[in-house]
């Protein structure tokens, strides 16, 4: 620091063109030194000054709606409301015949319309139309094509056929795909080598829409076929539309006969025009309406309905992203989606940010009026009937690291965010019975806590193909391992894992259907007799005794475990103990712990965990091969109905022999049986009694080790309205409302600088070049005579030698 202030000392006498040795006088020197000090104060007075011009901490400094824009001016005038959020996993397809995961779905419900979707406010979940005019007409058919009547037993229905009436005027987003010249030929769709010079939908000169047809939501269907695609659901899908599967096979051996047409395959695929292959599971009968029909009877399918996976795709966009000037500047569909939903992406840079905007040619949708008896209490109603969206844009923002993303939402920045483990804390006070509620601290901001339980489940999986973990080939060896499954089941202290790694916010799982869905078991019925024993605890009010799950001791799980063939955990063909494996991901900082949690639990029973830690692509390969012996799931409802869930562990669903969901690969027959009853019928008693049934084989067998049901903990600023949890509607954006005024006032209070620090590194600076001039006078001092009483001996010494030059003789 010092050497610092010497040298601007030094640089400041020298631009200043003064010499110390010529100076003249120390009251000159003084002078220059005042002056700069004082030159110092006015530049340290000028910088505190331009601090008070904003908030330099404002990530969103050049937005019109940022803070100083919205204080400055009247409300009324701001251009526009912004919702700004992040996200932190990087969406990788946003094509809606890919997409299939949490984090896209965000951006494709958003874009794209289904026919149907889930009512916000109403619980339990419900459909209601979207696009369409209607809920459809459902008609059973048999071989012949004639129409069955209702009562008619599932098994013997051949076809179920769905007529869909669509709303009429409906339009697309303004997109290049749709412009055409006078003479009506399309603009961009031979755009050549020229495409190269693109990079956005948003760059091309001339921008068109057109009306909704029925036939977009066929070609979407028809897209699920296409080998180029590999969509998830192909298969799935591919057992109930009529046709879907030869379609499948059909486009499959055309594209490999192109292929084979193509010298060593080097130049790309031109465009499919799907509108060539007829679908007869999926026909448009007019202009706006749609008939689907299915094999056999799928009640499901409606919730099918209401997945971007059955929105109207358009044969223009289709045709003009086909183009390969195009795909090499990434402008796809999996990155630039075209749809009627309420928003477009204007901006897509996943690395850093993505912007949805309103479409303006959305028609525009009314917020619902009824809801929950509690939803009027709690606001949820205050804009009913009003229209929506009521946000112009949505900003996202990349955050790879939960504590920035935490900051920046105390400071006003984020207007909604999670609660990491990190941050739980501070945000969450927990009474004595376990439950939350938000930090006065936190409170006194005006945010809210938004708490629900997920509509998910995790486990851990045994896979029904290894040998000592799974089904067993004999009556013996299903017996043991079952036994030793269950030993398993019962030294995973799920409770303990939620208290350690989630704060307590997850709820053991006692079967494989999340709460909130037909079919969960509440209560003492519910419980997992396999893993908990029921304890009775006394009301203390002298009330009816409560009863609570209670998990089984550890001496119990050593009994299964000597009943499975490995007393004590020691595996009798080596006579040393028994070595499992579980395959897993690794990719963060807490990995160590949780994995050591692991080695703890299976240390009970004094057995050897072995932690196979790999990336996703490679775990996810591993699953798909049947190269696992113990993993861990989790799985998110894709629609509110039991056998979403149930089909899991349904044995033809088996992953590594048909490419199915029941990733355990698990088997019975009696279970199967069962599935194939219940997932045709009607939610009912009778439906209700065999899903039982199924619930209460796979806790005896089980397959999986039950976890946890998620608990969702969201915190949501004051200004931020409308938020309520629905895991299943997830085109949630266009209900929030935001009070952009409300926010900008806050962020002012909450992030306006500290002045003072500066001012007392300004005295403090002063007092520096004060010093540091003392010591130069000290040093030139030291060195030889004042110059006032050094020029005065020189005078006398002068007129001393002229004396004695001038003596004479006497």
């Amino acid at each position: 620091m010092q050497t610092e202030f010497f040298w601007l000392n030094s640089v400041w006498l020298k631009s200043s063109n003064i010499d110390i040795k010529t100076a003249g006088s120390a009251s000159l020197i003084r002078k220059y030194a005042v002056l700069r000090m004082f030159a110092l104060c006015v530049l340290g007075f000028v910088l505190l000054s331009g601090c008070g011009q904003g908030l330099p901490n404002n990530p969103y400094a050049n937005s019109d709606t940022s803070s100083d824009a919205l204080i400055q001016s009247d409300v009324q005038s701001v251009s526009k409301s912004i919702h700004y959020t992040a996200f932190s996993a990087r969406p990788k397809h946003l094509d809606p015949a890919l997409s299939y995961t949490s984090d896209e779905a965000t951006f494709t419900y958003s874009v794209y319309e289904p026919l149907f979707q889930y009512h916000y406010l109403k619980r339990p979940y419900s459909l209601e139309p979207l696009t369409a005019q209607t809920m459809p007409e459902v008609v059973w058919l048999n071989q012949k094509g004639e129409v069955l009547p209702k009562d008619t037993p599932p098994e013997q229905v051949a076809y179920s056929r769905y007529v869909l009436r669509i709303k009429p005027g409906i339009r697309y987003q303004p997109h290049p795909a749709f412009a055409r010249g006078p003479d009506g030929v399309f603009l961009y769709h031979e755009l050549g080598d020229s495409g190269a010079n693109y990079f956005s939908p948003q760059q091309f000169e001339v921008q068109a829409t057109r009306e909704l047809l029925a036939e977009d939501y066929v070609y979407q269907i028809k897209r699920l076929a296409s080998s180029r695609l590999v969509s998830p659901v192909l298969g799935h899908m591919g057992d109930y539309i009529l046709g879907l599967d030869d379609l499948s096979k059909l486009l499959k051996t055309h594209d490999e006969a192109l292929k084979a047409k193509t010298p060593h395959n080097t130049q790309p695929l031109p465009w499919l025009d799907l509108r060539k292959y007829p679908l007869p599971g999926a026909r448009a009968l007019g202009p706006h309406e749609l008939q689907i029909t299915l094999k056999g009877v799928y009640p499901q399918f409606m919730y099918w309905l209401a997945m971007p996976f059955f929105a109207p795709m358009p044969w223009e966009a289709d045709a003009f992203y086909s183009q390969s000037s195009l795909k090499a500047n990434n402008l796809t569909l999996d990155w630039w989606p075209v749809g009627t939903g309420p928003f477009m992406l204007t901006e897509n840079d996943p690395n850093r940010r993505m912007v949805l905007s309103r479409n303006p040619n959305f028609r525009g949708e009314a917020y619902p009026s009824v809801g929950e008896a509690t939803d009027a209490l709690q606001g949820y109603l205050r804009d009913a009937g009003k229209t929506m969206p009521f946000v112009d844009e949505v900003v996202f923002t990349r955050e790879k690291e939960t504590i920035p993303y935490w900051n920046k939402f105390l400071q006003g920045y984020y207007d909604t965010s999670g609660i990491g483990s990190d941050s739980f804390d501070q945000a969450i006070r927990l009474d004595n019975t376990g439950d939350a509620s938000l930090a006065p601290e936190l409170q006194e901001k005006g945010m809210r806590l938004e708490m629900s339980l997920a509509t998910s489940i995790f486990y851990l999986a045994f896979n029904g193909l290894d040998p000592v973990v799974g089904n067993g080939k004999t009556p013996e060896a299903t017996a043991s391992a079952r036994y030793l499954r269950q030993a398993i089941a019962i030294a995973l202290d799920w409770e303990e894992f939620s208290n350690i790694f989630t704060n307590g916010r997850a709820m053991p799982a006692h079967g494989p259907i999340p709460p909130g869905l037909f079919g969960h078991i509440e209560g003492q019925a519910g419980f997992n007799r396999t893993v908990y024993d029921v304890l009775q605890i006394q009301d203390v009010a002298g009330g009816v005794p409560k009863v609570k799950p209670q998990r089984k001791s550890i001496t119990h799980a050593q009994a299964l475990l000597a009943k499975a063939g490995f007393p004590k955990g020691i595996n009798p063909a080596t006579g040393k103990p028994l070595t499992l494996a579980l395959d897993t991901t690794a990719g963060g900082p807490g990995d160590k712990a949780r994995f050591d949690w692991y080695r703890k639990q299976f240390r009970k029973l004094n057995i050897d965990l072995e932690i196979r830690a790999t990336d996703w692509n490679r775990f996810q390969e591993k699953i798909r091969k049947g190269n696992t012996q113990m993993f861990f799931l989790g799985w998110n409802a894709d629609y509110p109905d039991p056998e979403n869930f149930l089909f899991l562990l349904y044995g033809p669903n088996s992953r590594a022999k048909t490419g199915g969901e029941n990733a355990a690969n698990y088997q019975n027959a009696q279970y199967d049986a069962l599935f194939e009853r219940m997932k045709h019928m009607p939610n009912g008693p009778e439906r209700a009694e065999i899903i039982a049934r199924m619930v209460k084989l796979v806790q005896e067998d089980t397959p999986w080790a039950f976890a946890f049901v998620p608990r969702q903990y969201g915190l949501v600023h004051g200004w931020m309205h409308n938020v309520k949890p629905n895991d299943l509607a997830r085109n949630d954006l266009k209900y929030i409302r935001i009070d952009d005024r409300a926010r900008a006032e806050l962020q002012n209070q909450w992030n306006q600088p500290l002045h003072w620090p500066l001012w007392i590194l300004a005295l403090f600076v002063s007092i520096l070049l004060w010093l540091a001039w003392r010591m130069v006078q000290q040093r030139k001092h030291s060195k030889g005579l004042r110059p006032d009483i050094a020029q005065q001996l020189l005078v006398e010494k002068k007129l001393h030698r002229h004396i004695e030059m001038n003596k004479g003789p006497a």
